[in-house]
């Protein structure tokens, strides 16, 4: 019976008290939202505390200051996900402070690149704009490696490869 209680309250300390390799996404797929993990979502909040541990007993490790930035869940504990950004830093945020808006940022090898956008999803038709590395996007719809982006000034058509915030030959709606 001791060794029973030390060991779910060692489980319980790990889930809870900032060990972020403690979940796996596979591990808590669906757990407790019933959605996919991973999956992409976006903050709704121009104020968004990080957290080292899924609950507010843990220290801000730091703010998002962007709403609509694109962040993937990896895990699910409670009330808490755990999001990745573009730039790969983890850590746990409240699951209010996220929206299923589908967002995505522009990512190119060279920061002087530009990507261009499409009037239609076909590299031979007008190029609408050229959009530059870390642009945010709403994403409209994807299908067959296209993606369909709107945002500030511009509305048209990438390459799929050239986003963060959908995965490879995800199809959207």
């Amino acid at each position: 019976m001791g060794f029973k209680r030390y060991l779910v309250g060692a489980v319980f300390a790990g889930l809870c008290c900032g060990a972020q390799g403690a979940f796996a996404a596979k591990d808590a797929a669906g757990a407790v939202s019933g959605l996919p993990v991973p999956r992409y979502v976006s903050l709704k909040s121009d104020h968004v505390n990080v957290r080292g541990g899924p609950t507010k007993d843990n220290d801000v490790s730091w703010v998002y200051t962007r709403s609509g930035l694109p962040v993937e869940v990896t895990a699910e504990f409670e009330n808490w996900r755990r999001v990745r950004d573009s730039e790969g830093a983890e850590g746990w945020v409240y699951h209010s402070l996220l929206s299923g808006k589908r967002t995505a940022v522009v990512t190119l090898k060279s920061k002087e690149d530009l990507a261009p956008l499409y009037d239609r999803a076909d590299p031979t038709s007008a190029v609408a704009a050229r959009l530059q590395s870390g642009v945010v996007t709403s994403v409209k719809r994807c299908a067959a490696g296209w993606c369909r982006v709107t945002g500030t000034g511009f509305d048209g058509w990438i390459e799929q490869q050239r986003l963060w915030g959908v995965y490879a030959d995800e199809k959207i709606d």
